[in-house]
């Protein structure tokens, strides 16, 4: 017999008893743990949880276990979420005329690898229309002219809310979308949008990035995916990774290399988001692999 399984997650201040009173409750309802993991911050004094369980009990209905759930968050200080372990959030892709991260992400959601539906991708160019097309997935062409007046680009990302409302979706992903959002459209998507950018040391800032390290002799070149926010590049920190370059690599092998770094890294965050892995913790994340 198959049974409905969930994965709880909360943050609250961190105290003694929490995971038995956790545990106690899951058992109080007929539920059995299949994976648990926490974590308790020294610094911020905040316990984090994650914990995957199934419903083995006929008798109690999924409203009745999330009403109990959200009286044991409010009896406890707790934020809490419930979520359907097999439910597949919905994800909007943002893109621009780079396409390499977009293509991944297409094909990891068309091989099953990433647990998602994606109603929608939005570009301000027409350049992966025909890609969209070949997953049968509709192609928004919302464009933006270069030093568009403001009311242009509220007006763009007016249609954008609007298809965010039309398909209920749950996470945005900015797969090298080169638009700088407002910040009431990064208010709006806060803790439910996710971007890439490249990672070098030294940092690389404006136009061609690899050719400016290709230019330093960097050693090393990586990708960094973050939650969105107001501040350019600045959200709490999901995943990097980095790889390591030589002189005998010319700009396009650095881009190449790069690129790839930015699909593994974005897919990774992707995953766990989805996965519901991601709790924040002020400006960091906590993150149960």
């Amino acid at each position: 017999m198959t049974h409905p399984e969930y994965i709880l997650t909360l943050s609250c201040h961190d105290q003694r008893g929490i995971v038995l009173r956790v545990a106690g409750f899951l058992a109080e309802h007929g539920c059995n743990i299949i994976d648990s993991a926490q974590f308790g911050d020294p610094e911020s004094q905040l316990f984090f949880m994650r914990v995957h369980f199934a419903l083995e009990d006929p008798s109690v209905p999924d409203a009745d276990l999330r009403t109990a759930f959200a009286a044991l968050c409010e009896a406890n200080a707790m934020r809490g979420q419930l979520h359907d372990a097999h439910a597949k959030p919905r994800v909007l892709i943002m893109v621009s005329k780079i396409g390499h991260c977009l293509n991944d992400l297409l094909f990891r959601y068309k091989s099953g690898l990433l647990p998602v539906e994606i109603p929608a991708i939005v570009s301000n160019h027409m350049e992966f229309y025909q890609l969209a097309a070949s997953y049968n997935i509709p192609f928004h062409h919302l464009p933006l002219a270069a030093g568009a007046s403001e009311e242009a680009k509220l007006a763009q990302e007016a249609r954008i809310i609007e298809l965010l409302d039309m398909h209920r979706i749950d996470l945005v992903v900015l797969a090298r979308y080169m638009q700088i959002l407002s910040p009431g459209l990064c208010e709006a998507l806060k803790g439910r949008a996710i971007n890439i950018h490249h990672s070098f040391l030294p940092s690389f800032k404006g136009a061609r990035p690899y050719a400016q390290a290709h230019t330093r002799g960097v050693k090393l070149i990586g990708a960094t995916a973050h939650f969105v926010t107001g501040e350019l590049d600045e959200g709490p920190i999901i995943e990097q990774d980095v790889e390591r370059v030589d002189h005998a690599m010319t700009i396009d092998e650095l881009t190449a290399i790069g690129r790839d770094v930015e699909c593994v890294v974005l897919a990774r965050a992707v995953k766990w988001f989805v996965e519901h892995r991601i709790l924040q913790n002020g400006h960091r994340t906590v993150v149960f692999k």
